[in-house]
């Protein structure tokens, strides 16, 4: 029997301008998945138990891919995760690496970075420096991911807010933003400089705003997930879209500080940090 359990992710700053340079910093999740594998050496076929996966078969397919560049294996995998899946929070790339860690051991790294890349392509690689390093990291593509020190009770009290589900797939809004990467030059600069702000420990709430402004300037806030955003403020408090979000539909997860839970009016799921 082998298990892993890795964190999800949360970007504090630096959605898509981490695709061109521009510094990003993200902090591991305290929602977790655990994946666990009982080797049966005699049995060709590999059984999957995975409650979350019923009933939709992107990630059924999503996982079997996953699997297949694991290798061929006999036996009974099982996964259990509270990270809501496809909402931002890294949950494809956590499902990659504690697969990888289950099947091939904890010394898989290289390979699991590789399948990272062919089963997300595309992908900046913060996602996969933070939930592998399960540390704050500051990250610069094509660099080193840094391990960073950052306040432990940076996101005590923070909300983390369901807008449901976006209607575009990450790799179609990072083509959709790449291809536009000339006009957006400066709210793309905002957002790096939003890193830099943070680790000269400028106000958390300021940060949020400015970086807020700036993801809806690349057109990956939708309507609804500006008014709730504006909602918060108003109130005296900050939020920002975490993750790729999306141009209609649901917008994935918010990330909410100083803020009351009310503020959603039972609308949306909410979990309490």
């Amino acid at each position: 029997m082998s298990t892993a359990t890795v964190s999800g992710k949360i970007i504090l700053t630096g959605e898509y301008a981490v695709l061109f340079g521009y510094p990003g910093i993200a902090v591991p999740s305290p929602l977790k998945m655990a994946v666990s594998f009982e080797e049966d050496a005699e049995s060709g076929d590999l059984s999957v138990a995975w409650e979350q996966m019923v009933g939709q078969p992107e990630w059924q397919q999503y996982l079997k891919q996953i699997i297949h560049e694991c290798g061929t294996f006999g036996g009974a995998l099982a996964i259990a995760s509270e990270i809501p899946l496809g909402k931002g929070m890294g949950s494809s790339t956590s499902l990659v690496i504690a697969v990888c860690k289950c099947l091939l051991g904890e010394d898989c790294k290289e390979r699991a970075a590789e399948i990272e890349d062919i089963v997300n392509p595309g992908n900046s690689g913060i996602d996969f420096a933070v939930i592998w390093n399960e540390s704050p990291v500051q990250f610069i593509k094509g660099s080193e991911p840094k391990v960073i020190d950052l306040p432990k009770n940076l996101l005590d009290g923070a909300l983390l807010i369901d807008t449901g589900d976006p209607e575009q797939q990450t790799p179609e809004l990072v083509a959709w933003v790449t291809e536009r990467k000339e006009e957006l030059s400066e709210p793309l600069e905002i957002i790096g400089n939003c890193s830099k702000k943070l680790q000269q420990n400028t106000d958390l709430s300021e940060i949020f705003k400015e970086h807020n402004k700036a993801q809806q300037s690349l057109g990956i806030v939708t309507d609804k997930a500006k008014e709730l955003i504006t909602k918060i403020e108003q109130e005296g408090g900050s939020a920002k879209v975490i993750g790729a979000g999306s141009r209609t539909g649901g917008c994935g997860m918010i990330l909410a500080i100083n803020t009351d839970a009310s503020l959603a009016d039972n609308t949306y799921p909410i979990i309490r940090l």
